[in-house]
């Protein structure tokens, strides 16, 4: 009987639990439909992300949820981007450990409900050794009976050296400076010559730009850079014109050089622009000579011989127009270009330990600037902002003891492309996009010695003509920010002058800044890659091109603006017009190109 009522209760309780009654009916109820829950966690499966990488992939990203499925990522930090479930840098950017030992982004998680559930996830940068040819621009000879490097550009250092030299030259003349040192002004005519075009006459003088104690440079005159022919200007000079060879366009044809209309007596070529500047400089000194007082067309006195009454600070639009005439033509146009075209098989001249191609190749880069070890620098040690002792503008790669300007020493536009990186609102990163592309092209050239560029692989040549056409348009965006960040300056100083009230100081900074931007506005038109080229290698041809490139000099002028509140505000809007026209061609974002 025990055993009976037991099992009774058992099957009373049993009916309980599913709803049975008495006569065997039913009482049910709906299901309970699950409540979605939020994400609780996210993974990504390595926190390690490598330096000097153009998007990187860093890892995969996972999530802990209540399903696996219909999740999705994002990001708050603009420089990644989620592909499917990866994390990655953008294509255009990549990380440094001498700028930064960790990154930390938050990454969101996103259920099919649309909870979401953020992490913040910390990535350590992977510091990458030094490496000939993968993050250094150095490369053993791969030539049958030969053995060293292979790299050489000591003339292209030679002609920075000597742009270098003239801006130091010309900025030394303040009034003051001219009249305590006795300076004439057919003395300065020649000085200019012969650092422009006569080598010879300045191949054992000291590279004075660099101060006086020059104990620390391997180099101490510019014989020791290099021994001969390297003008910039005159006879065989290599500005834009007086080199004629594998130009896109003839520059010694007066018409074909855009961008400036008043060449004085000179011809209107890349060259006689450079001469007529060298005039107006002499007669600013002439004038000193002659006890005449310097004012600008408002009765403000200049201290600075260099800076004529109409606002053109002729150091500086010598050494923009400099970099771009001479320096980027011949990088871009002729190294970069139908230089491409040269032996890879053989030794160059049968006693170099490089071909024809790596020389062209390794001269392009020369006229870059950027020191071998570029990528070991921070951005903020190229534009000698702050960083390392060690690393500003200059570094002992090899542990000699002296800086080696042919190696170790930070030139021109390379430095450019640092500041810009640093000023930017909107990530960039020119310097690594510029470096790592000058890299992977030469080692390809390198890795394929004993086969010329048309013997490569369709898809090797794809990938070489990309490297070059990365590495020309990452130098030009780096000029092309530069001039919006002029521009952006120039209309800052109008704030100051254009009451009529202001010192002479600060029409020296509206003159320089103005002519720093036209200097660098000048350069565009010499690469056949550049968006405003009339060129086939230039893939906005049509909807950019050298039309637009007339229209943003026709709006900065071939001066400042020096008077009238209309006319200040009529040219702060055509300075904006033409940042627009540069924002359109280069893709910068709208947060860069108002605050760089």
């Amino acid at each position: 009987m025990i055993n009976l009522r037991k099992s009774a209760l058992a099957s009373a309780v049993l009916a309980a639990a599913i709803g049975l009654t008495g006569c065997g009916g039913s009482d049910s109820k709906d299901p309970v439909t699950p409540v979605n829950q939020a994400p609780t966690d996210i993974q990504i499966s390595t926190s390690t992300i490598s330096e000097d990488t153009l998007g990187v992939v860093v890892g995969a990203l996972t999530a802990t949820d209540d399903t696996t499925s219909g999740l999705t990522f994002s990001i708050e930090d603009e420089r990644f981007e989620i592909v499917g479930t990866d994390l990655k840098l953008k294509d255009a950017l990549a990380v440094n450990f001498e700028e930064e030992q960790e990154v930390t982004v938050n990454v969101t998680v996103t259920d099919a409900g649309g909870l979401t559930f953020t992490k913040a996830l910390t990535l350590t940068v992977d510091d990458i050794d030094a490496e000939n040819g993968v993050n250094v621009y150095e490369f053993d000879t791969k030539l049958a009976g030969f053995s060293g490097s292979s790299v050489s550009y000591s003339g292209q250092t030679a002609r920075h050296a000597l742009s270098a030299e003239i801006k130091h030259y010309m900025g030394l003349m303040t009034v003051e400076y001219i009249e305590t040192n006795g300076i004439m002004a057919a003395d300065v005519r020649a000085k200019l010559n012969a650092l422009w075009g006569d080598y010879a006459a300045v191949v054992d003088s000291p590279i004075s730009h660099l101060g006086d104690d020059l104990s620390s440079y391997k180099q101490k005159t510019f014989f020791d850079i290099s021994s001969s022919d390297k003008n910039l200007g005159g006879e065989n000079g290599k500005i834009a014109g007086r080199d004629k060879l594998k130009m896109y366009k003839e520059w010694h044809v007066a018409g074909n050089f855009k961008g400036w209309n008043d060449f004085g007596t000179r011809a209107a070529t890349p060259e006689g622009l450079v001469e007529h500047y060298f005039d107006l400089f002499v007669a600013q000194i002439e004038k000193v000579n002659a006890g005449e007082a310097l004012v600008d067309a408002n009765g403000v006195a200049i201290s600075k011989a260099f800076i004529t009454p109409e606002g053109l600070d002729l150091v500086q639009l010598v050494q923009k127009h400099t970099l771009g005439a001479l320096m980027f033509s011949q990088g871009t146009d002729d190294y970069l270009g139908e230089g491409l075209a040269s032996d890879n098989k053989v030794s160059d001249k049968g006693t170099k330990t490089y071909t024809a191609l790596e020389h062209q190749f390794d001269e392009g880069f020369g006229y870059f600037g950027a020191s071998r070890n570029y990528l070991e620098y921070s951005d903020s040690e190229i534009a000698k902002k702050d960083g390392r002792e060690n690393f500003q503008g200059k570094n002992d790669i090899n542990g000699d003891g002296a800086i080696d300007l042919t190696s170790e020493f930070v030139w021109g536009n390379s430095s450019n492309a640092a500041k810009r990186d640093l000023g930017a609102e909107v990530a960039t990163d020119l310097t690594a996009e510029a470096m790592t592309h000058f890299i992977a092209g030469r080692k390809m050239i390198s890795d394929n010695v004993g086969k010329n560029v048309d013997e490569f692989s369709a898809e090797d040549k794809t990938k070489f003509d990309n490297h070059v056409f990365q590495a020309a348009l990452a130098w030009e965006k780096a000029i092309a920010a530069t001039v919006v960040h002029y521009i952006n300056d120039v209309i800052a100083d109008i704030e100051n002058i254009e009451d009529g009230e202001y010192t002479s100081a600060e029409f020296a900074d509206y003159a320089k800044h103005w002519g720093e931007m036209k200097g660098f506005a000048l350069n565009f038109q010499f690469s056949p890659f550049s968006p405003f080229a009339d060129h086939a290698l230039n893939p906005k041809k049509d909807t950019v091109g050298p039309a637009q490139f007339v229209d943003m000099h026709d709006l900065f002028g071939d001066m400042p603006v020096l008077a009238g509140a209309d006319e200040f505000a009529n040219y702060k809007a055509k300075l904006i017009a033409a940042r627009d026209i540069l924002d359109n061609a280069y893709d910068f974002a709208d947060a860069n190109s108002e605050n760089w």
